[in-house]
């Protein structure tokens, strides 16, 4: 699903996660419970066992098999984005049963409510705004309104402190432009911020590079897409970890498991990688080249040049909602 010619900056798959999206009505602040242990697709549940799965907690209902018992394989890498999501040319694992078990089949798992608690705004009924930050609660709120409870805007808030740059450089148009840049590139790649870890569980045994001399020492399928920019591959868990000073190689789960480093792998790439682009996000807006290049350092091999227009004009639809809320223009160079 993605290519290998990359330096550890590319993430390695292409983006999935939009044309599956599912819309999870929202669930009062009070409802929500601390998430469960995160679901693994290499674990096999005892009846009974609460998992976590995007968002939600789940109770299996009969004991569960692991999805990951033969030799997986995927025969090409395909193209990817950015953003590692999954675009796969093809998927051919051998492992057995690797999405029937998967805690969304109501034949298998009682659904136990959203996880993880709930904006803090929510709570208190007020707006809040993160100090120098140009997107307040409310306004976050207002351009997800059915995200998951996962992605709240305090951990966005804390994971601003590892790239102090981002939205606060230049002037304070500049400043609104990027985080709505960012703000909807992520909506996009998550379907409005409602998935935290990838659909499409046949492909977690695939994103092991077997070949890196660290390896894969969380398992062979624990290095599937995560969080706002859907993270995936094992060199990039590294990369990304040893960027924030976070073991990420051996506890990818922290990925769906703490907003704050969530937010913070989306944060690491939006600022430092230029995948199949020519500068990082951030400098595409900082420097006046436009939306449209932010688009092409993320998806660009399969959106850009006529690749995928309505792809594009989708980012753009939203890029162009959030710079209004934010009180600004969209300024100029909006395609790739």
């Amino acid at each position: 699903m993605s290519s290998r010619s990359r330096t550890v900056a590319l993430l390695g798959a292409a983006t999935m996660a939009v044309g599956v999206a599912v819309f999870v009505p929202a669930v009062p602040a009070s409802a929500a419970a601390d998430c469960a242990t995160p679901w693994s697709a290499s674990t096999a549940y005892d009846a009974g066992r609460t998992v976590s799965y995007d968002g939600h907690n789940w109770s299996a209902k009969r004991p569960t098999h692991s999805g990951i018992t033969g030799n997986g394989s995927s025969s090409g890498k395909g193209s990817g984005d950015g953003f590692g999501n999954s675009n796969s040319n093809s998927n051919s694992g051998s492992g057995s049963g690797s999405d029937s078990d998967t805690p969304s089949r109501s034949d298998r798992w009682s659904d136990q409510g959203q996880c993880g608690g709930a904006p803090a705004a929510s709570k208190a009924g007020a707006d809040v705004t993160a100090e120098g930050f140009v997107v307040s609660e409310a306004q976050f709120n207002q351009m997800f309104p059915n995200r998951n409870s996962f992605y709240t805007y305090s951990g966005l808030t804390a994971a601003l402190s590892a790239y102090p740059e981002f939205a606060n450089t230049g002037s304070d148009t500049v400043k609104r432009q990027e985080a709505a840049a960012f703000l909807a590139n992520v909506s996009h790649e998550t379907g409005g911020l409602v998935h935290v870890v990838e659909q499409d569980t046949g492909n977690y045994p695939h994103y092991c590079d077997a070949t890196q001399p660290y390896g894969c020492p969380a398992g062979q399928a624990a290095y599937y897409g995560r969080g706002p920019i859907q993270l995936s591959w094992n060199f990039n868990y590294k990369a990304a970890g040893d960027a924030l000073g976070i073991d990420l190689l051996n506890n990818p789960y922290l990925v769906e498991q703490d907003a704050a480093v969530a937010w913070k792998t989306a944060l690491w790439y939006w600022n430092t990688q230029t995948g199949p682009g020519t500068m990082t996000p951030h400098n595409a807006m900082v420097t006046g080249a436009g939306f449209g290049e932010t688009i092409r350092s993320i998806n660009g091999s399969l959106e850009c040049n006529g690749g995928n227009p309505e792809q594009v004009q989708s980012r753009i639809n939203s890029y162009k909602s959030f710079v209004e809320i934010l009180g600004t223009t969209p300024g100029d160079n909006l395609s790739c």
